[in-house]
């Protein structure tokens, strides 16, 4: 019999090891083996030592892994009987973990390891083990110390050797077999070695986590972006919370600081402070060390060596904690690695490592901007760059009339030449008479739209100045664009009529049309639109009519008349492309977009949509370029093509986050993106994307529908993931949300989803009241159903007690005239009670055959006579049991021919012969 403290010892054992991995989980293995030495029994030190090894090999701790395993293989050589058939198992097993441990530890000389890899392949051939993990331990060694002729030999050998109990996962193998590939040049052949454990096929405690991570650069290097970033949202959600996965969080920023993410990569290397100074596995720490370096040098490239950046705290007792810069830290991690470097090259003979690292912390980057989709707080912004080359040859005295040019012909060009004159003027090098001060000053307020005060005290000044020079056409055309960006539609009353008095004596159709589109925009109305539409005419006004017509469709839209706003909206757009201004058909492109997808016609939206971002991609802002690549994903949303809908969501996002809109417009790209890839089944992209924005959102910028949608999607992953307590943590929350909505539909569903969360969390009480609630908001709604199944889901929970019992009652007397749910509580009564009355349960069993009959489901009917044919087993009555499974049989349902015919077999009964096929 096992001693009761023996007993606490193995639970103390197993709860330790569902602890997160870190230095708290190593304190209390270290605390459970003297434990073990009171109880007194060898046995208990055996599993207690083993538990350390483990602890120590999944942390950053492993030094500490060689004296349990020694004192392990002393208390073996002493007396082998002390220990079972698993824990000498372990014992073998953990000669891998040691002989890898080394190559972790420079201290430890070569010859140490060679004698410890000596000693296993002795051991293993002792106790009639294969070779294959021996030869693995051997191409590690080889590999490490650079030796490519062994390593070659040793590889081929380990794939030649057989299985056994002895060699590692298939996960764990193909990792290795496709990191050889990776090192000899061959990303193609590593990518195919890693494919099972990539596609699901192969998994264990480390893996996918560190294939995810070491697939990133290949990818990259092989073009294959989309699966980079995929890899990169599944691995590092993946290997966050697990201390001992340090070398694939390095694997991560290297992968951040060579993608143009270096703000992400920012935030990985804060979120483990403790990676800086823990120095027990000096192999994960060089790796480290290399890409901080490496990430240090990308920020002092960019100009951004003195921002402050999460750094070792190399203060001590009181002292604060050292702040660094990121040029400071670059020197520091680079000095380290180097040093470590040489250590493992001093103990190996070879210089290979100090190769590797050098090559690494000097690697250029392989993409200039990769878009992650998940937005990187406090972004690093390079200094200002240098004004850009002129979009046009002209020198300096010729620029006015090159932008006057462009700005006749409608060019989009225009604005940087208009640029490009002012800064020759600040610089000197042209002088400009009164007319061209005030063109020039009128271009600058139309490029600060998101200043609309300097913009109107420009453009009073751009008045003064045509005024002065005689444009009078020019200065009410300006004071209309003041009061414009004002946001003041009286103030447009007197350019306009200034403008008409002056028709054809210092005005000109297109100044008037222009003040009456401004004024068209302020107040919203189809007749201002209409207005200008009466005014215009000539052919240089095409424009202002394509424009004309785009206002209308938004006043149509305003009222309801989807189908008027979406002929507008079309007519403008053709109207643009025939005056050779496709650019600008962009906007009504859109719009015509937006309102096809509200009114269901998803061929026009998704033509419009992508005619819309082929127009205005190459000239739009960085928020028009959000906006314009988010319609188009919300239209392939819509039509349930969910990859391109991320794809074009993934872009949204990037560059609402370059218009400095990551929380607004981009929350709102990420949101949605959440959602699709949750739809296309990409479950961990989706959960890393969603988990990222709700810091971003907010009930009073995004509002609570959002919010609800966004914890709901989630959960829904979570889920997937097999996470059911945080799962159960979103819906909670989402559900406190949906209290105060007058439909509590949604409120119900999420306790309901909640509740079985928290019971397949094993958190009984916390289901119990979760249904409970869940429940009591079903019956609100009249929804008898739910009702009735969070009854009979408290009633599993209770077991089947009194309780049990009363709640399965209560669930069938709710049913009242629902035949197909009191049928369903029957049948759960019978499968509740079976296991500790089998005779009582079988007289719900038949209650729920007679009424799955009335209710007419055959095939339900017929599920509930097996049930209570092997109940009838159960209480030794065969052939009652075989006659029900006949009936069964006789009905000729294929779904149930299987359990029909295994019921007559346990009763003694030889099953028919299947009836021969008919001609």
């Amino acid at each position: 019999m096992t001693h009761p403290d023996f007993q606490a010892l193995r639970e103390a054992m197993r709860d330790n090891l569902a602890q997160p991995e870190g230095p708290a989980r190593g304190a209390r293995a270290e605390r459970l083996l003297a434990e073990a030495e009171r109880i007194g029994e060898p046995a208990a030190v055996i599993e207690a030592l083993g538990h350390q090894l483990q602890v120590y090999n999944y942390s950053s701790e492993k030094a500490k892994m060689f004296v349990p395993f020694a004192r392990l293989l002393r208390m073996w050589d002493e007396n082998p009987a002390d220990f079972d058939a698993y824990e000498a198992y372990s014992l073998h097993w953990v000669f891998k973990w040691v002989s890898s441990g080394m190559l972790d530890q420079p201290h430890i000389p070569l010859a140490s390891i060679e004698k410890w890899l000596g000693e296993m392949e002795r051991r293993y051939r002792l106790a009639g083990h294969s070779e294959r993990a021996v030869r693995q331990a051997e191409f590690r060694v080889a590999r490490h110390i650079g030796d490519r002729d062994r390593a070659a030999r040793a590889h081929a050998a380990w794939l030649a050797a057989e299985r056994d109990e002895m060699a590692d996962c298939h996960a764990c193998e193909l990792h290795g077999q496709g990191l050889w590939q990776a090192e000899l040049g061959d990303d193609e052949a590593a990518l195919a070695a890693w494919a099972p454990v990539l596609d699901g096929e192969h998994s264990c405690a480390h893996e996918p986590h560190a294939v995810l991570a070491s697939s990133l650069l290949p990818l990259l290097r092989l073009g294959r972006t989309e699966q980079a970033r995929a890899n990169h949202l599944r691995g590092y959600r993946l290997v966050r919370p697990m201390e001992s996965m340090r070398s694939a969080v390095a694997q991560h920023i290297e992968f951040c600081a060579l993608t143009g993410n270096e703000a992400r990569a920012l935030e990985l290397l804060a979120e483990r402070p403790a990676y800086f100074t823990d120095h027990g596995d000096p192999d994960s720490e060089l790796d480290f060390l290399a890409v901080t370096a490496l990430l240090m040098d990308r920020l002092v490239a960019l100009g951004l060596g003195g921002q402050r950046v999460p750094g070792p705290a190399e203060g001590a007792g009181a002292a604060p904690a050292k702040e660094w810069t990121a040029a400071e830290l670059a020197g520091h991690a680079r000095t380290r690695a180097e040093e470590l470097a040489l250590r493992f090259d001093a103990r190996n003979g070879t210089d290979r490592v100090s190769r590797l690292v050098r090559a690494q912390m000097a690697a250029e980057p392989l993409l200039g901007r990769l878009p992650l989709g998940v937005r990187a707080a406090g972004r690093p912004v390079p200094p200002a760059a240098p004004a850009p080359a002129p979009v046009t040859a002209a020198a300096p005295e010729d620029l006015l009339s090159e932008a006057r040019r462009l700005t006749a012909e409608r060019r989009p060009e225009a604005d940087a030449v208009w640029e490009a004159l002012g800064r020759a003027v600040a610089e000197g090098l042209v002088e400009l008479d009164a007319l061209g001060t005030a063109e020039l000053t009128d271009h600058r307020a139309m490029s600060l739209a998101g200043s609309p005060e300097e913009a109107a005290e420009l453009f009073r000044r751009a008045a003064e100045g045509y005024e002065s020079a005689g444009a009078l056409g020019e200065a009410w055309a300006s004071r209309a664009r003041c009061a414009y960006v004002s946001g003041e539609p009286e103030g447009c009353e007197e350019p306009v009529a200034r403008l008409r008095a002056l028709q054809g004596a210092g005005a000109t159709s297109r100044q008037l049309t222009g003040a009456l589109l401004l004024r068209a925009r302020l107040l919203g109305t189809a007749e201002a639109a209409e207005e200008v539409l009466a005014c215009a005419g000539a052919a240089d006004d095409a424009d202002r009519i394509a424009e004309a017509e785009w206002l209308l469709g938004d006043a149509a839209a305003r009222e309801g008349d989807a189908e008027r706003a979406a002929e507008r909206y079309a007519r403008s757009a053709e109207l643009f492309h025939e005056a050779g201004l496709p650019w600008r058909a962009s906007e009504p492109e859109g719009r015509l977009a937006g309102v096809a997808l509200h009114t269901g016609d998803l061929a026009t939206a998704e033509r419009a949509a992508r005619a819309a971002l082929a127009h205005g991609a190459e000239h739009a802002t960085p928020a028009g370029q959000a906006r314009l690549r988010l319609r188009l994903a919300e239209v392939l949303g819509a039509t349930e093509r969910f990859d391109e809908a991320a794809g074009q969501a993934v872009e949204a996002a990037h560059w609402a986050d370059e218009a400095g809109e990551g929380r607004g417009l981009g929350a709102y790209a990420r949101h949605l993106l959440g959602g699709w890839l949750l739809r296309a089944g990409r479950r961990e992209e989706a959960a890393a994307v969603l988990e990222a924005v709700l810091p971003d959102l907010s009930v009073e910028e995004h509002g609570d529908g959002m919010l609800v949608q966004t914890r709901w999607w989630l959960g829904d992953c979570l889920t997937a993931l097999r996470e059911p307590r945080a799962a159960a943590e979103q819906w909670l929350r989402a559900a406190e949300l949906a209290a105060g909505w007058p439909d509590q539909r949604d409120h119900a569903m999420l306790a309901n989803l909640a509740a079985e969360a928290l019971w397949r969390a094993e958190l009984a009480a916390e289901a119990t009241a979760a249904f409970e609630r869940a429940g009591e908001l079903w019956r609100s709604l009249g929804e008898t159903g739910g009702y009735v199944r969070t009854l009979r889901m408290r009633a599993w929970i209770a077991g089947p007690d009194g309780q049990g019992r009363a709640l399965m009652a209560s669930a069938a007397e709710a049913c009242a005239d629902d035949l197909p749910e009191l049928a369903g509580t029957y049948r759960q009564t019978a499968e509740l009670l079976a296991p500790a009355d089998p005779r009582e349960a079988l007289s719900f069993a038949e209650r729920a055959s007679a009424v799955y009959a009335k209710a007419g489901d055959t095939s339900a009917r017929l599920s509930a006579d097996l049930l209570t044919a092997w109940l009838h087993l159960d209480l030794d009555a065969p052939a009652r049991a075989a006659a029900l499974a006949r009936e069964v049989l006789a009905a000729d349902s294929p779904a149930h021919h299987e359990e029909a015919e295994a019921i007559l077999t346990q009763s003694g009964e030889v099953p028919p012969p299947p009836s021969s096929p008919k001609p």
